[in-house]
């Protein structure tokens, strides 16, 4: 495959999962550019040599500026759209930032695509499209009922893609995430926002001291400690199967796709927790709470069709080892902003 023929804009490669995905594309050999506002991304995230382009994705002349400059459009390249907001309760509380940010935008994002006939487009989606799942593992097949305009926001855009795809020369792939967590293995990129809400984040926080403790909410549920059980994908595994589905792409244009992203395995709250204890030798506080509306018993992937679809084989799909690189970027996090406030 071609890849110098096949540029890539990366929407939002200044943020967590972005930025991963920018440093898989380049470390693979193709020609990678960046578009972020910034709002909730680094700088710093950015490698050297990525250009990045500080502005909206809903700013159709500084869209067509970069398709130019990357040359991109006219049946060459892709976009990987990963900007957005991400935070539930928010959703909850400002409904209209997230339809906005995720969804009006998304819809502007498209129709550039569209105009400068951008022929892919691999999109950033999640399980909480599918609400509360009756069944777990969970298909691409299960119904999607979001309980959150989070979800909402993003299922109107797969329903986007999907008629734009029927109406217009464009292929997509939608990759619905469940939990990403850990950082990159060689500690260049990690999870960087200040008060996130990921629990391997705030529990590595925690044990790094920049918390006091680590919320526990809910241990009333059906499984087998009664904390919730999630299905945690590392990051770099996620940003490889992004590359991975933009070469399925090129290689069958006129195909789409849609696909879970997860291991097909869950993890307690508290297996989470007791495998942090483990590496760092020390226990961290855990405060037991009351559930949270609107949190499923146990959301785990049902990752058969990625498996089957792409030649995706994860290489960190061990709790320890996503824990265990989270913590080694949290560290570095401090070295950077150690740094940064010395040089002003």
């Amino acid at each position: 495959m071609d890849r110098t023929n096949s540029p890539v804009l990366v929407t939002g490669g200044a943020g967590y999962i972005g930025s991963h995905a920018v440093l898989s594309l380049k470390d693979a050999g193709w020609p990678v550019s960046v578009i972020d506002n910034l709002s909730t991304g680094f700088r710093f995230a950015v490698p050297e040599g990525v250009p990045l382009y500080q502005g909206d994705i809903e700013d159709g002349a500084l869209l067509e500026r970069i398709f130019a400059e990357q040359g991109m459009g006219d049946g060459r390249g892709a976009i990987m759209h990963f900007a957005g907001s991400i935070v539930v309760p928010e959703s909850v509380a400002d409904p209209l930032k997230y339809y906005r940010n995720n969804t009006a935008k998304s819809r502007a994002l498209i129709e550039s695509a569209v105009r400068a006939s951008v022929p892919h487009f691999i999109f950033s989606s999640t399980a909480a499209t599918y609400g509360i799942p009756e069944v777990s593992p969970v298909s691409e097949d299960a119904p999607q009922s979001p309980i959150n305009p989070y979800g909402w926001s993003k299922l109107m855009t797969e329903r986007m893609l999907a008629d734009t795809a029927c109406a217009h020369a464009i292929n997509y792939c939608v990759l619905r995430y469940f939990n990403v967590a850990g950082a990159d293995p060689d500690a260049r990129s990690g999870q960087s926002t200040a008060g996130a809400t990921h629990l391997i984040k705030v529990a590595v926080e925690a044990a790094l001291g920049k918390r006091d403790h680590v919320s526990v909410f809910g241990t009333d549920y059906a499984t087998p400690d009664g904390t919730g059980v999630r299905d945690y994908i590392h990051v770099s595994d996620l940003a490889a199967a992004h590359v991975l589905a933009l070469e399925a792409l090129i290689d069958a244009p006129e195909r789409s796709m849609t696909m879970n992203c997860g291991y097909g395995r869950g993890f307690s709250v508290l297996e989470v927790l007791d495998a942090l204890d483990r590496l760092t030798g020390e226990a961290v506080e855990r405060r037991f709470e009351t559930r949270r509306a609107g949190d499923p018993d146990s959301l785990v992937s049902d990752p058969s069709r990625i498996r089957a679809t792409l030649p995706w084989t994860p290489r960190f799909d061990d709790l320890e080892t996503i824990i265990s690189h989270a913590l080694a970027w949290e560290r570095r996090l401090g070295e950077i902003s150690e740094r940064q406030a010395v040089n002003g």
